[in-house]
């Protein structure tokens, strides 16, 4: 078969690196390279070809030593201010992105001498040396998504005691370099609308940061691993390929595993993927958002937020929970009661109690909406939301009135001394007065269904 890309075609019309890594593209699809003269031969395996990587790049083997102070003298961008990465620099993407406030990212991989120790589950083990560059950008005009700021870009450094380090280069004013970080930094970014504009608080990580989440009990490395990796991905070249396959020609890893056992390796499921089940989406958003620290081992918690983890072990429905937040008869994910699941309350929100708890000022809304259908879909009876009070509450200078709503049919009970109502306190019947400081409660019943969780709204009256 004739194909566009033959090695002529390929020396003629692409750098080097971008034609080292083209051909194991090829390979790895497998196509045949046809020469000039119509003759074809199968493409080989890659292995000799892939441009070296300098171990850790311009960056230091430990963490004590000298980092550089700027992002273009770390080795990964000979054109900083065009984003051009290395030519040794490997680009990737995952198939579930950590949630970072909306901001897009970009992935590359510096591989030094050695091979990846692959695993069709659980982490990989990467060769000392290794550099992991991901960049974020932010879009600052909601009415032109394409116009993006360089927020920062971050090096995770495989160093040289086998456990890894990261720095955190935060980009200049005028975009075209950026300064090594000494600790965390939060920065209100101002994003236009079509309206007027609003402000988007950005988090900074710091060195020690990085540390919170790349545990060794984790791997270190997060995300890079067989069911993140096991997608299709389009080059720079055009071409589109599957990551591991591409990984293999280009001979990463310490093993050419059989390509005939991809179908049959673990895959995570994007949210929008409707070939797959709501319970694979929503266990694949946990695995990316989760997983690093609700796993054994970990923080402190009873469940395991790990893909590989079969569902049923995982003490993710029903499961029990360390901390209720004051509710009755909360679980992890309690079956069509989003309201008892601890998970989804902590992840729908940027109280002080949210998860993660670390770099994250913005709920992903499209993420939530998936793990509410996922709960939804999960057999159980039908639960009351809580009820509505209106005003909300705060500190007034004159007495309140409060309302009180729910659907149709339900009965709400309410207490002003701060008590939790039961079915036998008293009934809303009409607008309530408030006088003083009170704390209003309510909830709400109906035969049939599980009572809601308490609603609750603290009056205070200045003098």
């Amino acid at each position: 078969m004739k194909f566009p890309f033959c090695r002529e075609n390929c020396r003629e019309n692409f750098p080097r690196p971008q034609r080292f890594f083209l051909a194991a593209l090829l390979a790895s699809a497998g196509l045949l390279f046809a020469c000039a003269t119509g003759r074809e031969s199968a493409a080989p395996r890659q292995t000799d070809l892939r441009p070296p990587a300098k171990a850790f790049l311009q960056m230091p083997e430990r963490a004590s030593g000298v980092m550089p102070q700027s992002l273009s003298q770390t080795g990964a961008f000979p054109d900083t201010a065009g984003l051009v990465p290395a030519p040794a620099l490997i680009p990737y993407d995952l198939l579930v992105s950590f949630w970072s406030d909306g901001a897009a990212k970009s992935r590359w991989i510096s591989l030094p001498a050695g091979k990846i120790k692959f695993a069709p589950t659980g982490a990989w083990v990467f060769p000392r040396g290794t550099v992991f560059v991901k960049h974020f950008e932010l879009a600052t005009d909601e009415t032109h998504p394409e116009i993006k700021r360089r927020l920062e870009t971050r090096l995770l450094v495989c160093d040289a005691d086998g456990a890894v380090y990261g720095v955190v280069y935060k980009w200049r004013a005028d975009q075209r370099d950026a300064d090594l970080l000494a600790t965390n930094f939060t920065e209100a970014i101002p994003i236009k609308t079509a309206t007027g504009t609003r402000t988007q608080t950005w988090y900074y990580p710091g060195r020690q940061d990085c540390l919170t989440c790349h545990t060794a009990n984790a791997g270190y490395v997060l995300g890079v691993q067989t069911r993140q990796l096991n997608r299709d991905y389009t080059y720079a070249s055009g071409l589109t390929g599957n990551e591991l396959r591409v990984w293999n020609h280009f001979g990463l890893f310490d093993t050419n595993f059989c390509e005939a056992a991809l179908p049959a390796y673990p895959k995570l499921a994007r949210a929008e993927d409707q070939t797959r089940t709501l319970a694979d989406r929503a266990r694949s958003y946990l695995d990316a958002n989760c997983a690093q620290c609700h796993r054994p081992r970990g923080t402190v918690a009873y469940f395991d937020a790990r893909y590989d983890t079969p569902l049923d072990r995982q003490n993710l429905i029903n499961g029990p929970v360390l901390i209720d937040e004051r509710l009755d008869h909360p679980h992890v994910i309690a079956p069509n009661d989003p309201w008892r699941s601890i998970l989804y309350l902590r992840a729908n929100t940027t109280e002080a109690f949210k998860m993660p708890p670390l770099a994250r000022n913005t709920v992903d809304e499209a993420g939530m909406k998936l793990l509410r259908q996922w709960i939804a879909s999960l057999p159980g009876p039908p639960v009351l939301p809580p009820p509505e009070i209106s005003p909300r509450g705060g500190t007034f200078d004159r007495p309140v009135t409060a309302t009180l709503r729910s659907e149709p049919g339900a009965d709400i009970r309410y207490t002003l001394d701060g008590t939790v109502p039961t079915a036998m306190d008293l009934p809303y019947e009409k607008p309530v007065p408030l006088t003083g400081p009170t704390i209003l409660r309510a909830k709400a019943f109906k035969p049939g269904f599980t009572p809601s969780i308490t609603a609750q709204e603290i009056f205070l009256m200045s003098e």
